[in-house]
Order: structure tokens, then sequence, then C-alpha cells
């Protein structure tokens, strides 16, 4: 008689076999479809982890199905160092997420005080907004329009004070208008009037914003810091993700134990009966 903790496996498993193959196809897709340099970034990723997928899963599924030792002893090795990656990469993520944690801003005062990409730690500045990565990162926030959706309002006497209350992602914020210390003036959502005496300060993304769509602010630093706190942000969720992932494996890694040693009990059964 088939074991629940087989039947457990072999379901958790099949699952996990199609999330692979889905992935893959996903991966495939973009190989195929993909146009710009932003939707083939994203096929590494699906392939790597549709790849890992599909080959995990299937040593679980021979290894309960088949009842096959050799494959679950292996299956239970990746478990093992799955489970001590992902606690190890959580520290990680809390220690390079937990610069300037202290600081608290509001929506309003995310717009009145630009990010900097001095706020973040020195790791998600040098592994993020290098001008390598940056180009890439600046490409995909093109192609995904960000800003288009603050122009839909053409009003010339279009008040600073409606825009200012609106709730803004920090990327839009950061990369879609001007820093607020340059003191440039409103027409729209994504034009503004420069000052005939020239900025109010002296940072240098006053003179980086442009007008341009395809420009705004998107070289600016506060741009790359808003970058860097949205990416903050998913990152300490992926936190919560991770601890309950953790958790989940280890259920299925003591559920494949008790797998395994039914294995054991049921090969070891069938050769006496054998014999």
């Amino acid at each position: 008689m088939v074991r629940v903790s087989n039947c457990i496996l072999v379901l958790v498993n099949s699952l996990l076999l199609l999330l692979g193959v889905l992935s893959l196809s996903f991966g495939v897709y973009f190989i195929v479809h993909g146009s710009t340099p932003c939707e083939k970034i994203l096929k590494d990723p699906f392939l790597i982890l549709g790849g890992f997928l599909a080959v995990v899963s299937l040593l679980g599924l021979i290894g309960s199905w088949c009842k096959n030792n050799f494959f679950m002893f292996i299956y239970l090795v990746i478990l093992f160092f799955l489970i001590l990656g992902l606690i190890g990469f959580t520290f990680f993520v809390f220690l390079v997420t937990n610069h300037g944690a202290g600081k608290v801003f509001s929506e309003r005062e995310l717009i009145i005080k630009d990010l900097k990409t001095a706020d973040f730690s020195n790791w998600l500045q040098n592994h993020f907004v290098n001008d390598k990565n940056w180009n890439q990162i600046k490409s995909c926030l093109i192609d995904a329009k960000v800003c288009r959706s603050m122009g839909n309002n053409d009003d010339v006497n279009y008040k600073a004070l409606i825009f200012f209350k609106k709730t803004l992602p920090a990327i839009q914020v950061s990369c879609c208008k001007p820093p607020t210390p340059c003191g440039f003036h409103p027409k729209n959502a994504t034009f503004w009037e420069v000052l005939k005496s020239g900025p109010a300060t002296k940072d240098p993304d006053c003179l980086t914003w442009s007008n341009n769509r395809w420009t705004l602010c998107y070289d600016c630093n506060s741009c790359k810091g808003g970058v860097l706190a949205n990416l903050r942000k998913q990152w300490r969720s992926l936190v919560i993700i991770n601890i309950i992932l953790v958790v989940f494996l280890i259920f299925v890694y003591s559920v494949g134990c008790c797998a395994r040693r039914n294995n054991q009990i049921s090969n070891g059964k069938y050769i006496r009966g054998f014999d």
C-alpha cells in the first residue's frame, strides 16, 4: 500500500513540475518573441528557475512514486541545501536592505524629499545602479512607460498642488519629474518650465532633467534612488515569502524523510517476499 508521505510528495512534485514547465515556456516565449532588451533579460531567470524546478520535481517523483531511494536521497540533499541557501539569502536581504531602515517617509514626504543613492547600502548601489546595469534598468523603465500614465492631463493651468496630492510610486516621483529643490514650475504632469534665473539649487540632477519624454530624469541620481527604494520594498516583502517558503520546504523535507524510510521498508519486504 502506498504510504501517505509518498502520496504527498507525488502531489507536491507534480505541481512543481507543472510550474517548471510553465516557467520554461515563458523563457522560450521571451527568446522567440522578445523584441526589446528588457524582455530578453527575463528569459534567463525563467529558464533557470524552470529547469531547476523540473529536475528537482522529477527526482522527487521518481523517488516517491517508484520508491527509488537513490533518487530520493539526491532529492533530500538538494532540499537540504536549498533550505540552507534560502535562510542565508533571507539574512543577506535583511542586511542589504536595512541601511536607513529608521528613515520612514510618507508619500507626501517622498515627493518633497527626493531619494538619493546614498540613502541605500553600498551593495545595492554597486550591483543595480552602476553604469552597465543602469542602462538596462533605464531601458526597462522606458519600455514600461512608467511616466506615460502621468501625462494624461495636458491642461496648461495644471496646478502643482493637485500634482503633489497624487499618490505616486517612488519610481514615478523620482524619475518622471525634476527634483523638488530645483524649483521648476510644472505646466503639466510631464512638462516643467525652467526658471529664467536657472535652477534654485546646484543639484546636478537639475541639469540632467529634460522635458524630452525619452530622457526626463531617467539619468538622475534621484531616479536611481527611486528604483532602489522600490527594490528595497520588494526585497523586504521577499523576506516574508522566503520565511514561508522555508517552513514549507522543511515540511516537504520531513515528509521526504518519511517517504525514504517507507521505501526502505517496502523494498525490504519485496526482497524477503522474492526470496
